[in-house]
């Protein structure tokens, strides 16, 4: 399950959540809030990781909102940076992007013409 996956910027953990019980060798149940009520609280080990109480990790279930379709809106802040790349037979552009996400800045490289289409505010300078 992920919340509206966006490439790098999905949250890397929500939590933290206890452990009720171990289900077989590699799944674990753990004691979800009744806000992700329609997430499946069996998880793979993989999946899971110690919380060592670094606050600036964790995002706080307030935090992440949740649509009906379990999707996650990732909220970019400006246009950093520009490049062209060559291909065979067509330049294909892209933008360096600042993402707000609870906190936390990152940058991704994402097509020019999708961000310009789904954010043309970013664009107009």
């Amino acid at each position: 399950m992920q919340f509206g996956k966006k490439g790098k910027l999905i949250p890397r953990y929500v939590g933290p959540y206890k452990i009720i019980r171990r289900i077989g060798r590699v799944a674990y149940e753990l004691d979800l809030p009744s806000e992700l009520g329609a997430v499946n609280p069996v998880f793979h080990v993989s999946m899971l990781r110690k919380c060592i109480g670094d606050p600036s990790r964790i995002t706080p279930i307030e935090d992440i909102h949740i649509a009906e379709d379990l999707s996650y809106v990732e909220v970019p802040i400006t246009i950093l940076d520009r490049q062209v790349r060559k291909l065979r037979t067509k330049e294909v552009a892209s933008v360096k992007v600042l993402w707000r996400n609870n906190n936390v800045e990152e940058m991704t490289w994402e097509a020019e013409e999708e961000m310009r289409k789904k954010y043309p505010h970013l664009f107009m300078t």
